[in-house]
């Protein structure tokens, strides 16, 4: 698809951008949720992190399998029905008697967030042209950080002052602000992306390089989540800060985050590997600097801000990656290379929230930036190793080329 084909390239994207934001909405809603829903049902703060890991593990089962489904049908209906899937599985949870029935609505609501984060990544980047993918990627994530800025703080905020439940009522009206953005401002003609099956997934998976940047997106992405899925208790019963203030605190923190996400497309649109070293590397050092500012009022904070500030700064150049890899090593599996890539996103998100869990009920809470920062260093030293590996490729066939 050309950038030419579609005049209003630029509403298209906004349409992705409105429905990014209510599906970033619910996948984080939770995070500032915790405390209540731990009250409300009565279980563990660990048990509670569920409604993130569970919802991750959705993401992740759900994007490619439901991307081989789907890839028959006109682009813009599959957008329909994957809200429509949406807003159900959110209605769900705010109806939800007993916490297991909360997490099937989370699973419900996690199957088309997977579906349409893969369609829609793959259409950002094909409406701009070559050289402003990473960018069309990023505007198209601006849902989910714009989520962390407002839809997450003002979600918590609307759980503190009536019920948990209303903050997902509130999501579901999102969502279908979301499905009417779509059905007015997608284009009808869109072109239906080529089949795909099953067989896709060995093709990709078949890959070094295609596995290399799978896992290093689960891992490299995965690690602040650690502490970023108890950050609430975290900011509340070690850096004393109140419920109130913590509102105010996720509505920095999102802006942080958008912030983050923006530099990271602009810098990743020349180098995405170059980017996604300097971003793994910023997010190490603020994670590390949260665990020796635990209980510090001041530092603490400054540090949880600075995570911010790098926590989505990589997903703009792991996703773009992705797909380049693809393009040039599995150019038959594009489609399913990036839904497999936004699975990654989410066993990152899941192995985090799960690892910080288990450190939460085995150790204690101050732990998790210790876990978070030593898994996203191991990213940092692969991705590092990588970009060392490259520029000597690349050098070495300059030289070639000059002697020729």
């Amino acid at each position: 698809m050309k950038q030419s084909s579609i005049p209003n390239a630029k509403l298209t994207l906004l349409a992705l951008a409105i429905s990014a934001f209510g599906i970033g909405s619910t996948e984080f809603i939770s995070v500032g949720l915790l405390p209540l829903i731990t009250n409300d049902f009565g279980i563990s703060l660990s048990t509670a992190g569920l409604t993130v890991s569970i919802y991750a593990l959705g993401v992740t089962i759900g994007a490619p399998i439901l991307t081989v489904l789907t890839s028959r049908l006109d682009r813009k209906k599959v957008l329909l029905l994957v809200m429509v899937i949406f807003i159900v599985g959110n209605l769900w949870v705010a109806l939800a008697p007993t916490f297991s029935l909360l997490l099937i609505g989370r699973i419900i609501s996690a199957l088309a967030h997977g579906v349409f984060m893969s369609i829609a990544a793959v259409i950002a980047a094909d409406v701009v042209a070559p050289d402003r993918r990473a960018s069309a990627i990023a505007f198209m994530f601006t849902g989910l950080t714009l989520a962390t800025v407002t839809g997450v703080p003002l979600g918590t905020f609307i759980g503190q002052v009536t019920d948990w439940r209303m903050s997902f009522i509130f999501i579901v009206i999102i969502g279908v602000i979301g499905l009417i953005s779509n059905a007015l401002l997608v284009p009808n003609n869109l072109p239906k992306s080529n089949p795909i099956s099953l067989r896709d997934i060995g093709k990709v998976l078949s890959n070094l390089r295609m596995l290399l940047i799978l896992f290093i997106t689960a891992i490299g992405y995965g690690g602040v989540f650690v502490v970023y899925t108890y950050v609430s208790p975290i900011l509340e019963n070690h850096m004393g800060y109140s419920a109130q203030a913590i509102v105010v605190i996720l509505v920095i923190y999102g802006i942080f985050v958008a912030v983050g996400n923006t530099l990271g497309g602009h810098f990743a649109n020349s180098n995405p590997l170059r980017a996604l070293v300097f971003s793994f590397i910023g997010l190490a050092l603020a994670l590390l600097g949260i665990n020796l500012a635990f209980d510090s009022h001041i530092i603490g904070l400054m540090m949880v801000l600075l995570m911010g500030l790098f926590m989505f700064m990589n997903v703009p150049g792991l996703q773009l990656y992705a797909v380049q890899l693809s393009e040039k090593y599995v150019p038959s599996a594009t489609a399913m290379a990036s839904a497999l890539n936004i699975s990654a996103f989410n066993v990152g998100i899941f192995i985090g929230s799960y690892v910080g869990g288990l450190i939460v009920r085995h150790k204690s809470l101050e732990y998790t930036p210790l876990y978070g920062f030593l898994m996203v260093m191991v990213a940092a030293s692969i991705t590092l190793a990588w970009l060392v590996y490259e520029n000597k490729k690349n050098a070495a066939t300059t030289t070639f080329s000059k002697t020729n």
